[in-house]
């Protein structure tokens, strides 16, 4: 899996982007044109070790929809994120063996760190 899974319209995604040296091969999916799948969410489920570290609990909605008061399983958390983009947190990048998630300072230096020593080869 060669993905960064973020929102164009997210200025946060826009400038984690730019600081990323990405290679070609690497699929830029914009989350609002073309929600995960199934399949991809619950590859990068597995690499996150659950579905409910890739559910944003920031995400306006959550509150709104009363998801906040909820104890939530994780059947429920992949489903409300396969209805609705918002909710996954972003940017998800999986590259290979290579997984972040999020846009804390610690994900996008591990990230930039990652692709700055990324061998041509690949």
């Amino acid at each position: 899996m060669k993905s960064v899974y973020f929102l164009s319209t997210c200025s946060t995604c826009q400038r984690i982007l730019k600081q990323l040296n990405l290679p070609s091969d690497i699929a830029l999916i914009d989350i609002k044109q073309t929600n995960i799948d199934g399949e991809a969410l619950d590859k990068i489920a597995g690499m996150a070790g659950s579905y409910e570290q890739l559910f944003s609990k920031k995400a306006m909605k959550y509150k709104a929809l009363g998801y906040d008061k909820l104890s939530l399983s994780e059947r429920k958390y992949r489903n409300i994120i396969l209805e609705e983009y918002t909710f996954l947190r972003r940017p998800v990048i999986a590259y290979d063996d290579f997984f972040s998630i999020g846009n804390s300072k610690e994900e996008v230096n591990k990230a930039i760190a990652f692709f700055e020593n990324l061998s041509p080869t690949k």
